[in-house]
């Protein structure tokens, strides 16, 4: 069940958040602009992962790599270290690591990485590891935050979003959480066994964030278990425009600005980017003239006006023209919202 939260007593005293700290964020050592340098400890955490940590069946050679790679993170590994190991599923895990590590070395940064992986071709970096990255990179940029909704906005960035529409409301809460409840109850494997029984637990209700209530969002924020409101004119929606907006200019450098519209009404209507999968093919089909279908559009959550601050950063020939966004969900009502999108398709001048 999906409801408000009851009104609760305000903190008693404020203090600025330290939160998602499963980001590997402290582990990383930003610039002057933000920007997140690759330590050697944040590479330590990747060798600390399931995939790549050691089981009681490693063989020695997988032992001895390991040990090496926790004492020098960055050190070079020849491929027949690796061929050596007596489990081919480690040996596989272990090139797919070694590669992400080599290009975040390379890089220099977790956005130049990122940029980098988008910008050279097909992407064959796991989701994971991208998921990952935006999760520390939207940490860095929401560093010194005190506003719960922006954070929980940033949340979209990487982790999936299960959508419920509820008299009118367009409520987004986390999917791996909601399926989580469906199946559990919140009881874990015991929830489990009587959802298979066909009885159902206790239900464990999500709220929904409020601002008179918002500040409960930084006790539970690893819980993933608050509802985001992203109807028009809702503070969700708000929030999530504000971290778009942080998110162009941290990579970028472009400031811009990103309001919620209702529908497009715009004659000269030249550019527009989906932040989904679904939302792209949405608005393309809408931009071409060709028919959408009531069931389709009704998946168009939201519809945003960006528009550049000094429009000399955009291509020439649309300089000054409004870019249109659009937010949408998939037929099983999910958004997985990609955040490189909006950097990798805004018309930005070449020399900019």
């Amino acid at each position: 069940m999906i409801h408000p939260m009851a009104d609760l007593p305000p903190p008693i005293a404020a203090k600025r958040p330290n939160f998602w700290r499963a980001s590997g964020y402290e582990l990383l050592a930003p610039d002057d602009g933000g920007h997140l340098g690759v330590t050697d400890d944040y590479l330590r955490a990747y060798l600390a992962r399931p995939e790549i940590a050691p089981v009681e069946e490693s063989c020695d050679k997988e032992r001895t790599l390991h040990e090496k790679l926790l004492a020098s993170p960055t050190r070079p590994v020849k491929s027949a270290e690796i061929d050596a190991f007596a489990d081919p599923d480690a040996t596989d895990n272990y090139r797919i690591m070694l590669d992400f590590r080599d290009r975040l070395i390379r890089t220099g940064s977790i956005e130049a990485c990122y940029l980098d992986i988008f910008r050279s071709g097909a992407v064959k970096i796991p989701p994971l590891f991208l998921d990952q990255m935006a999760h520390v990179i939207v940490r860095g940029i929401l560093e010194g935050t005190d506003d719960p909704f922006r954070a929980r906005a940033g949340e979209l960035f990487f982790r999936e979003q299960t959508v419920t529409v509820l008299e009118g409301a367009v409520l987004a809460g986390d999917a791996e959480t909601v399926e989580m409840l469906a199946t559990t109850g919140g009881m874990g494997s015991i929830g489990k066994l009587l959802v298979e029984g066909g009885v159902r637990p206790k239900e464990v209700d999500l709220d929904v964030l409020q601002p008179e209530t918002a500040f409960v969002y930084w006790q539970r924020e690893s819980r993933h278990d608050m509802v985001l409101d992203l109807s028009f004119t809702r503070p969700g929606l708000d929030a999530l425009c504000r971290v778009l907006e942080s998110w162009v200019r941290h990579f970028t450098g472009a400031l811009v600005s990103i309001q919620p519209v209702q529908q497009i009404t715009d004659e000269k209507w030249v550019w527009h980017i989906g932040l989904d999968a679904d939302a792209t093919s949405i608005l393309n089909d809408l931009y071409n003239g060709d028919e959408v279908e009531d069931e389709r559009r009704s998946r168009l959550i939201s519809l945003f006006r960006l528009e550049f601050k000094d429009p000399t950063l955009m291509r020439h020939d649309i300089a000054g023209r409004p870019v249109y966004l659009g937010l949408a969900m998939n037929e099983n009502k999910k958004i997985r919202l990609k955040p490189q999108n909006i950097l990798v398709n805004l018309p930005l001048a070449p020399e900019a």
